[in-house]
């Protein structure tokens, strides 16, 4: 329930964020200011000084990427824009929350044995369980689940561990499945919205009984457009993905590597 109202917010907090910025850009006022001399007065000096040319006037006019990008959203047409923008959307919420789940399952593991080591050594197990209820992340709940069955053999704890990793593995890669679907849906919609796009030109066209590029410029460019939006949402969705993957690795192997330690730990303690 928390991770579902966790990206419940940073969802609603991207879409009111994208919608105050289109509203900004579409609130803004381009003022131009053009200045004409007629050509045959340029070499009078009086007709020079009479007319004056302002600054401003020599400033083209210029449009900024957020401009560009509400214009082009919006010729694409939003019965094709606004799915590709909600998958854009909860597929960067998904990623975000998982970035933020990750972050905070990291343990320093050096100092954790050393910790569960010292306390073992002193016989004193419940101090070690102690240390693992407090310190978060997986490492330190695996190393818990082994030792709550300190008093057993050691096959028993290595197969307690193993089997309690991999819950912990399943939990880092939880949503996972659903950032790949809408990496996926991102391209489709933007294919679909391209398909569509093509036959409104051929329905112009064939209402007209004309080919001319006027006639078919409008479906062109939703077919392209759509396309366009739809690639450039699934690469970023696709950079992002690879980057939280990379992350759970590192955990992963990070989570084995002092699963061995600990249970070389526990075979020392327990044989001495």
């Amino acid at each position: 329930m928390k991770k579902l109202i966790t990206l419940v917010a940073v969802a609603s907090l991207l879409i009111f964020g994208a919608t105050n910025m289109t509203y900004a850009q579409g609130g803004t006022s381009d003022p131009t200011a053009t200045a004409q001399v007629d050509s045959n007065n340029v070499d009078s000096p009086a007709a020079v000084t009479e007319q004056p040319v302002d600054a401003t006037a020599e400033v083209e006019e210029t449009q900024t990427f957020h401009q560009i990008l509400k214009e082009k959203f919006i010729d694409g047409g939003a019965e094709w824009m606004t799915p590709i923008l909600l998958v854009f959307v909860l597929g960067l919420a998904l990623i975000i929350e998982r970035i933020i789940y990750l972050s905070l399952s990291r343990t320093n593991t050096k100092k954790l044995l050393a910790e569960i080591e010292q306390s073992l050594e002193a016989n004193d197990v419940e101090s070690a369980k102690e240390i693992c209820r407090t310190t978060r992340g997986p490492v330190a709940s695996v190393f818990y689940q082994g030792l709550d069955r300190f008093n057993e053999d050691l096959d028993v704890i290595e197969k307690s561990i193993v089997s309690y990793g991999g819950v912990q593995m399943g939990r880092l890669e939880s949503n996972l499945s659903w950032i790949g679907l809408f990496i996926a849906l991102a391209p489709m919609l933007g294919f679909t919205g391209t398909v569509i796009g093509m036959i409104a030109a051929f329905d112009n066209i064939e209402a007209q009984g004309d080919i001319s590029p006027t006639v078919v410029a409008g479906g062109m460019k939703v077919a392209l457009l759509t396309t366009v939006f739809g690639l450039i949402v699934a690469i970023i969705l696709q950079i992002l993905y690879n980057f939280v993957v990379t992350i759970i690795e590192k955990l992963v192997n990070d989570m084995e590597d002092s699963t061995i330690s600990f249970m070389d730990i526990i075979y020392k303690v327990k044989n001495n």
